[in-house]
């Protein structure tokens, strides 16, 4: 892992130390010696531990529920912490980048909040961002830093193959999980279904039509992340009602907020398979749930950077 002369440190906030766990174990490296607390006002409280100057730094925290912004926090005096101890580079590694679904004018006067996340990541002083899976491809463009995106679909793609199950088809939950969609179908080699639906707020969809054939097939729903859960539930329940014979609902990040392990609960789903980007404590985990590790991918990646070797082969996943 290491190269002469040069030394690789990994250290961790508090969103996720189990992913950064893995993610050492993976590499053969210890995590980083790190005291990441707040005062009694509620401030930050960042004491680096250990010598890392000169040395090549990765920083893995998840900008996640429960405590998006104070992760936020943690992940931005951290990397102030590291830079100023004359850290040689610093890598901020965001397995769920929190944010990223506002990521453009939806009406007058909103904010594009996912690109102001990546000036304040970059003022801080990170010299390069990787995540996975970002909401909105176009959220790499934010960043005057480099970014390096992994997907996690071929992880999941993985999974579903060695299910080996007949007659089954690709379902995207909207039109913005289209290019996902087909990218998943190609890697399972199935067909592929879309979901049209207008949603009348946020946080609610309706269901409005379904395009292409799921009757007397096994689903396979696709998206990046579940929120609150109605979309996916909402969806599953009208695939089922038209004749799909069963249900699995597959995504990245487990944002899993307000009524949704309930839903999911009682939802007509068989199973739901997610990646371990958010962590979820013992209250949001339920019999239908199956978590994937991630760690495999992002220490590869992570010794990619380190070494200057391409990550472009990871964008399909490792073996």
């Amino acid at each position: 892992m290491h190269k002469t002369g040069d030394v690789v440190k990994i250290f961790a906030g508090n969103a996720g130390r189990n992913l950064s766990l893995k993610i050492c174990k993976e590499l053969g490296l210890p995590l980083g010696e790190a005291n990441v607390g707040s005062f009694s006002d509620g401030e930050i409280a960042i004491t680096i531990d250990e010598s890392v100057r000169g040395a090549d730094v990765f920083i893995i925290q998840s900008t996640a529920p429960p405590h998006v912004n104070t992760y936020l926090m943690e992940l931005l005096i951290m990397i102030d912490a590291l830079k100023r101890a004359s850290a040689g580079r610093i890598t901020a590694v965001i397995p769920y980048y929190g944010y990223a679904r506002q990521d453009r004018k939806a009406r007058a006067r909103d904010p594009i909040s996912a690109k102001l996340v990546a000036d304040l990541l970059t003022t801080a002083g990170a010299d390069r961002v990787l995540t996975m899976d970002l909401h909105a491809a176009q959220i790499q463009g934010y960043f005057d830093i480099p970014l390096d995106h992994l997907l996690g679909q071929s992880l999941l793609a993985d999974y579903v193959r060695r299910k080996d199950l007949e007659d089954m088809v690709v379902v995207s939950p909207d039109f913005g999980s289209v290019t996902r969609a087909r990218d998943f179908s190609s890697k399972i080699d199935s067909s592929i279904a879309i979901i049209e639906k207008r949603r009348p707020k946020a946080n609610e969809a309706e269901v409005m039509s379904i395009i292409g054939d799921v009757k007397g097939k096994n689903v396979i729903l696709i998206d990046d992340m579940i929120d609150t859960a109605g979309t996916i539930c909402q969806a599953a329940q009208v695939l089922v009602d038209i004749g799909a014979k069963s249900v699995m609902a597959c995504c990245t990040h487990a944002v899993f907020s307000g009524p949704a392990i309930e839903r999911l609960e009682n939802s007509i789903i068989d199973e739901v398979v997610i990646l371990d980007t958010i962590e979820l404590g013992a209250e949001k985990r339920f019999d239908k749930l199956t978590i994937l590790s991630s760690a495999k991918i992002f220490a590869e990646a992570i010794r990619r950077i380190y070494q200057n070797d391409s990550l472009s082969e990871l964008f399909d996943g490792i073996k």
